[in-house]
Protein backbone atom coordinates (compact mmCIF):
# COMPACT_ATOMS: atom_id res chain seq x y z
CA UNK A 1 0.00 0.00 0.00
CA UNK A 2 1.08 3.79 -1.10
CA UNK A 3 2.10 6.04 2.50
CA UNK A 4 -0.15 8.78 0.93
CA UNK A 5 -3.27 9.73 1.73
CA UNK A 6 -5.97 9.45 -1.11
CA UNK A 7 -7.94 12.58 0.08
CA UNK A 8 -4.97 14.58 1.20
CA UNK A 9 -6.11 18.23 1.12
CA UNK A 10 -9.94 17.18 0.86
CA UNK A 11 -10.48 16.52 4.35
CA UNK A 12 -12.38 18.81 6.88
CA UNK A 13 -13.10 17.84 10.46
CA UNK A 14 -17.23 19.02 12.01
CA UNK A 15 -15.67 22.25 12.51
CA UNK A 16 -14.86 23.28 8.96
CA UNK A 17 -11.27 22.67 9.81
CA UNK A 18 -8.55 21.18 7.20
CA UNK A 19 -7.17 18.34 8.84
CA UNK A 20 -3.66 17.89 8.23
CA UNK A 21 -2.25 15.06 7.12
CA UNK A 22 1.27 13.35 8.71
CA UNK A 23 3.12 10.16 8.15
CA UNK A 24 3.16 7.76 11.68
CA UNK A 25 6.27 5.54 10.80
CA UNK A 26 5.15 4.67 7.33
CA UNK A 27 1.42 5.06 7.99
CA UNK A 28 -0.50 8.21 6.54
CA UNK A 29 -2.69 9.59 8.92
CA UNK A 30 -5.08 12.62 9.04
CA UNK A 31 -4.51 14.52 12.29
CA UNK A 32 -8.45 15.76 13.83
CA UNK A 33 -8.03 18.33 16.66
CA UNK A 34 -10.39 16.51 19.60
CA UNK A 35 -10.01 19.57 21.88
CA UNK A 36 -6.63 20.20 21.43
CA UNK A 37 -5.87 16.45 21.40
CA UNK A 38 -4.76 15.38 18.26
CA UNK A 39 -6.29 12.21 17.35
CA UNK A 40 -3.95 10.11 14.29
CA UNK A 41 -6.30 8.04 12.06
CA UNK A 42 -5.02 5.75 9.66
CA UNK A 43 -5.42 7.39 6.56
CA UNK A 44 -6.74 4.27 4.65
CA UNK A 45 -9.76 3.89 6.97
CA UNK A 46 -10.91 7.10 6.05
CA UNK A 47 -9.74 6.79 2.29
CA UNK A 48 -11.45 3.20 2.11
CA UNK A 49 -15.24 4.78 3.50
CA UNK A 50 -14.97 7.93 0.54
CA UNK A 51 -14.58 4.83 -2.25
CA UNK A 52 -17.42 3.16 -0.95
CA UNK A 53 -19.35 6.00 -0.81
CA UNK A 54 -18.11 6.54 -4.70
CA UNK A 55 -18.91 2.84 -5.34
CA UNK A 56 -22.63 3.45 -4.13
CA UNK A 57 -23.39 6.64 -6.36
CA UNK A 58 -21.81 4.64 -8.99
CA UNK A 59 -23.88 1.32 -8.46
CA UNK A 60 -27.17 1.25 -11.24
CA UNK A 61 -26.12 4.30 -13.23
CA UNK A 62 -23.09 2.48 -14.99
CA UNK A 63 -24.83 2.58 -18.46
CA UNK A 64 -25.14 6.37 -18.29
CA UNK A 65 -21.66 6.92 -16.89
CA UNK A 66 -20.36 4.72 -19.74
CA UNK A 67 -21.97 7.05 -22.20
CA UNK A 68 -20.72 9.95 -20.52
CA UNK A 69 -17.39 8.88 -20.34
CA UNK A 70 -17.03 7.77 -23.76
CA UNK A 71 -18.96 11.23 -25.07
CA UNK A 72 -16.12 13.12 -23.28
CA UNK A 73 -13.30 10.90 -24.83
CA UNK A 74 -14.82 10.76 -28.48
CA UNK A 75 -14.83 7.20 -28.41
CA UNK A 76 -18.20 6.15 -28.54
CA UNK A 77 -17.52 2.75 -30.15
CA UNK A 78 -18.90 -0.27 -28.65
CA UNK A 79 -15.34 -1.40 -27.69
CA UNK A 80 -14.94 1.34 -25.89
CA UNK A 81 -17.89 1.36 -23.99
CA UNK A 82 -17.51 -2.30 -23.48
CA UNK A 83 -14.19 -1.31 -21.53
CA UNK A 84 -15.68 1.59 -19.95
CA UNK A 85 -18.73 -0.10 -18.51
CA UNK A 86 -16.55 -2.68 -17.13
CA UNK A 87 -14.32 -0.42 -15.00
CA UNK A 88 -17.07 1.49 -13.66
CA UNK A 89 -19.33 -1.77 -12.49
CA UNK A 90 -15.68 -3.46 -11.04
CA UNK A 91 -14.98 -0.37 -9.23
CA UNK A 92 -15.02 -1.85 -6.18
CA UNK A 93 -12.39 -4.51 -7.01
CA UNK A 94 -9.73 -1.70 -8.19
CA UNK A 95 -9.46 0.12 -4.50
CA UNK A 96 -6.35 -1.48 -4.01
CA UNK A 97 -4.96 -0.35 -7.28
CA UNK A 98 -5.89 3.22 -6.28
CA UNK A 99 -4.10 2.94 -2.90
CA UNK A 100 -1.23 1.74 -4.89
CA UNK A 101 -0.97 4.35 -7.36
CA UNK A 102 -2.41 6.83 -5.41
CA UNK A 103 -4.04 9.84 -6.77
CA UNK A 104 -2.05 12.46 -8.62
CA UNK A 105 -2.01 15.56 -7.01
CA UNK A 106 -3.35 17.44 -9.66
CA UNK A 107 -6.39 15.30 -9.29
CA UNK A 108 -6.87 16.45 -5.94
CA UNK A 109 -6.32 20.70 -6.80
CA UNK A 110 -8.98 19.63 -9.40
CA UNK A 111 -11.57 17.61 -6.90
CA UNK A 112 -10.98 20.92 -4.15
CA UNK A 113 -11.40 23.51 -6.83
CA UNK A 114 -14.68 22.00 -7.54
CA UNK A 115 -15.72 21.91 -4.30
CA UNK A 116 -15.41 18.39 -3.52
CA UNK A 117 -15.12 18.20 0.24
CA UNK A 118 -15.11 15.00 3.12
CA UNK A 119 -15.66 15.40 6.58
CA UNK A 120 -15.14 13.13 9.21
CA UNK A 121 -15.45 13.11 13.08
CA UNK A 122 -13.02 12.50 15.52
CA UNK A 123 -13.58 8.78 15.28
CA UNK A 124 -12.20 8.66 11.74
CA UNK A 125 -15.41 7.92 10.28
CA UNK A 126 -16.91 9.95 6.98
CA UNK A 127 -20.09 11.82 8.22
CA UNK A 128 -20.61 14.00 5.14
CA UNK A 129 -19.26 14.44 1.49
CA UNK A 130 -19.57 17.37 -0.82
CA UNK A 131 -19.78 16.66 -4.66
CA UNK A 132 -20.83 19.50 -7.12
CA UNK A 133 -21.77 18.17 -9.78
CA UNK A 134 -22.63 14.64 -8.54
CA UNK A 135 -25.59 12.92 -9.60
CA UNK A 136 -28.50 12.79 -7.22
CA UNK A 137 -31.04 10.13 -5.97
CA UNK A 138 -33.50 10.27 -8.90
CA UNK A 139 -31.28 12.65 -11.44
CA UNK A 140 -30.87 12.13 -15.06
Amino acid sequence: MTNQALFSGLVFDEEDRLVETVLVGDESCYVVDDAGFRRHIPSEQVDRQVLEAMRAQIEGKEDLLTEQAARMLGQEDIFTKAALEQQFKNFDQQFDQIFQAGLPEEGRAYMGMLGFKIVINVHGEVIGMEQPGAIGEGDE
